[in-house]
């Protein structure tokens, strides 16, 4: 359990704890005020911009009111703060901010970054901070440029440049909050427009550590590079690619005669592609999620539930997480003992977190669909009360692993459902941070061993 006192050298997530809470608080209160509302639309209440504000911050996508018509172009723009702010890690700016001005890299920041992008101890983090943000915008700016392009063959300038540029920091941040009210269904067949929207998420979602670590090989031929590559960075390629290409087909063949019914073949492949790769975590969509039949659900809440790498802009259980997992099962399965892969030996330790991450996931969407269940009202809460247990479960798992994709039930829960949540988006979003650091960081002695028992399992 997360200790709320204490050195922060130890516990460094009660300093992201603090300052993601502060955030949302002060984005809840500056969307609440009358100018972030649209004009002729109904008020924003402190609920919806608390709700709203979380969302942003905690990069999940998930609304109460629609981001293009309900808020103003104040109100549009301070979610896309809150959505930088959050993507990139309001204590990775502030760090930077500190650097910049001519600070000192403290051990509180240090043994923050530490944790969030897996630099070891003697890590010049000033430099790993510049690239970081450097990163960041780079990708953010070519987004920009390749959406601002097509917008302006059919946007009035102002609007093009605006909606590129809101579109490529949500894309690669992987929030999926969209102006339009469809979200991007408008732009379903539009190639350009979901490529790079596609490729900004898979980008923002493969983790930073990932992202250096190709860069430092770029240029090489691909045999050496691939050798070079930390054993994380290989884990991550391949369960990127794997998952991508089984969601793919997974779509195609389950919805080929439903959303995909009178579509080309090339426009078929892309909405499927595209739906691929948005549940892991970025929730934009080009169809109606809640007109998708039973089984596509439950592959997108598996791809949900899986996410996207460590130190990234996604949430989820994570892809290696899921890797390790996999391996050691395939190796106890031929009875190796030791989890050998390219070269390398798994820690004990590793997999045992691993482990115990995909058994705390678990419980905190059992714990959380239980009572959604039990204080929703399903004939109100959604347009199929047939499928209402599928319905929630979809909204808890994308809440908690900060997707933002919803059948369209969100706005319809109560006050209560939507305060739990909130409460699941902040905590997928801290979860890597706080929950995963203190697993990692907190050990206890234990004095005595006693004999060696084993239970019969299977």
């Amino acid at each position: 359990m997360v200790e709320l006192a204490g050195p922060v050298a130890r516990y460094p997530a009660r300093a992201s704890f603090a300052w993601y809470l502060g955030l949302i608080l002060l984005g809840a209160l500056v969307l609440w005020h009358p100018r972030c509302g649209a004009e002729g639309r109904p008020p924003i209440g402190f609920g919806e911009a608390l709700f709203t504000a979380t969302s942003a911050t905690c990069v999940t996508g998930l609304t109460v009111r629609q981001t293009g018509s309900d808020f103003s172009l104040l109100g549009q723009a301070a979610i896309l703060l809150l959505i930088q702010l959050g993507g990139i890690g309001i204590m990775t700016v502030t760090t930077f901010i500190t650097f910049r001005l001519g600070g000192h890299e403290g051990l509180r920041h240090r043994a923050l970054l530490t944790e969030t992008f897996g630099a070891s101890p003697t890590t010049d983090l000033r430099s790993l901070l510049q690239n970081v943000i450097g990163l960041t915008l780079c990708m953010e700016a070519l987004g920009f440029l390749v959406l601002a392009g097509r917008n302006l063959l059919e946007m009035p300038p102002s609007q093009a440049l605006w909606h590129a540029l809101f579109h490529a920091v949500s894309a690669f941040c992987n929030a999926g909050f969209a102006l339009p009210d469809n979200n991007l269904i408008g732009y379903q067949q539009d190639a350009v427009t979901c490529l790079t929207i596609a490729v900004l998420v898979i980008l923002g979602g493969i983790g930073y550590p990932v992202l250096l670590d190709l860069k430092g090989v770029w240029g090489e031929g691909w045999r050496q590079a691939w050798q070079r590559l930390h054993l994380h960075t290989k884990l991550m390629l391949l369960g990127t690619a794997t998952l991508l290409v089984v969601g793919t087909v997974l779509f195609l063949v389950l919805e080929w005669h439903n959303a995909l019914a009178g579509m080309p073949v090339d426009k078929k492949l892309l909405v499927a592609f595209f739906h691929s790769v948005v549940p892991r975590t970025a929730g934009f969509n080009s169809v109606e999620i809640g007109s998708l039949n039973h089984a596509t659900l439950l592959v997108l809440i598996l791809l949900m539930f899986v996410g996207g790498g460590p130190c990234s802009t996604a949430g989820g259980l994570k892809v290696t997480t899921l890797m390790v997992l996999v391996i050691r099962a395939w190796k106890t399965f031929w009875g190796y003992r030791r989890v050998n892969v390219f070269g390398r030996t798994i820690p004990a330790e590793a997999i045992a977190r691993a482990t115990t991450t995909a058994v705390l996931f678990t419980s905190v969407v059992i714990a959380a669909v239980v009572p959604l269940l039990a204080i929703e009202n399903p004939r109100a809460a959604s347009a199929h009360p047939d499928r209402i247990f599928l319905d929630v479960t979809f909204e808890v798992v994308s809440a908690l692993c900060t997707v933002g994709l919803s059948t369209g039930i969100t706005p319809y829960l109560s006050a209560l459902g939507q305060f739990l949540l909130i409460g699941l988006m902040f905590l997928g979003r801290l979860g890597p941070i706080t929950v995963f650091a203190a697993l990692s960081l907190a050990e206890r002695r234990q004095a005595l061993e006693y004999p060696q028992e084993e239970p019969l399992l299977g």
